[in-house]
């Protein structure tokens, strides 16, 4: 059986993360807090902006831009989405 947490984006109890995607406190924080489902979510749209929007990964400005658009995600508010992106249909 896995393990639980509410999740802050989805207010239901699903799928616990296995481990903390993070090192540190923030680590900790997304694992006791973030369902699986959307740590997935969050990582296909952060490759998205990454790439669409050619973030330099060892540039702090780009590390910080990430984060402010993951609390933005978990939080339910408006993300910056990679421009011409259509979702697949299901």
């Amino acid at each position: 059986m896995s393990q639980t947490v509410f999740c802050r984006k989805y207010q239901q109890e699903l799928d616990a993360l296995p481990f903390p995607p993070l090192p540190g406190k923030k680590g900790q924080e997304i694992q006791a807090n973030v369902s699986r489902r959307a740590w997935e979510e969050w990582q296909a749209l952060q490759t998205r902006l990454i790439n669409e929007k050619h973030l330099n990964m060892l540039e702090p400005s780009s590390r910080e831009y990430l984060m402010e658009q993951m609390e933005r995600f978990f939080d339910n508010q408006e993300t910056d989405q990679a421009e011409g992106y259509v979702p697949p249909s299901s």
